[in-house]
């Protein structure tokens, strides 16, 4: 898989065949991408039968993780993978942010990895536009956010980039999940989902007879 040409461009089909491809998965990630662990989660979780019907905001559940400047780089790092267009809104305008705060807070093992990952990436993202621009990556221009994320993209990044490649992955396959599991992410995607073809007029007169129904 090589590195698109202008992350700033890539169209929302495009974006999702880009996840899909990508070698670390929702459910792989590499424990040993970073040296220092994330502080644990001590929440409970909600246990195997959550309220379905009640609408829970960021933070109901359990506490969030994410401080205002990681969130701030956050929100920077998802509209350079999921920007706004023509048809479609931006990743941090859809919350997709929250998703990932969420997700990397929740009490559960399979996200444990992932706290681990995303807390230390953004660490280092951020290290890293200061190093080479001067500033933190949500301040920098979008040509220079691009400019490092294309280097993370790259199939074969350089020896000195390798960790934080991984780190890129996984942001890159949250991000692409949380967007196109919400309406609008469905929508610039074309799927309408179990939709009727026409209009149903009630069952024919023969069937209603059979019943006593007319």
């Amino acid at each position: 898989m090589s590195a698109p040409e202008d992350l700033t461009r890539m169209d929302r089909r495009k974006a999702l065949q880009w996840m899909l491809s990508a070698t670390a998965t929702m459910a792989v990630r590499d424990p040993s991408l970073f040296a220092a662990d994330a502080a644990p989660v001590k929440a409970q979780g909600y246990g195997p039968d959550p309220v379905m019907v009640k609408v829970y905001k960021p933070g109901d559940v359990w506490p969030l993780t994410l401080t205002e400047p990681q969130r701030r780089t956050t929100r920077a790092l998802c509209d350079v993978i999921i920007p706004a267009d023509e048809a479609s809104p931006s990743a941090s305008s859809l919350g997709v942010p929250d998703f990932i705060d969420e997700w990397i807070s929740s009490p559960y093992p399979a996200q444990a990895g992932d706290r681990r990952l995303i807390l230390e990436g953004l660490q280092w993202i951020d290290q890293e536009a200061t190093t080479r621009f001067g500033k933190a990556f949500a301040d920098l221009a979008l040509a220079q956010q691009t400019a490092i994320c294309t280097d993370l993209a790259a199939a074969k990044p350089q020896a000195a980039h390798k960790k934080a490649a991984g780190f890129f992955k996984r942001f890159r396959d949250l991000t692409a999940g949380g967007y196109y599991t919400t309406p609008e992410g469905m929508k610039a995607l074309g799927y309408v989902g179990n939709m009727p073809s026409g209009s149903f007029e009630g069952p024919p007169i023969e069937a209603l007879r059979h019943v006593g129904l007319a």
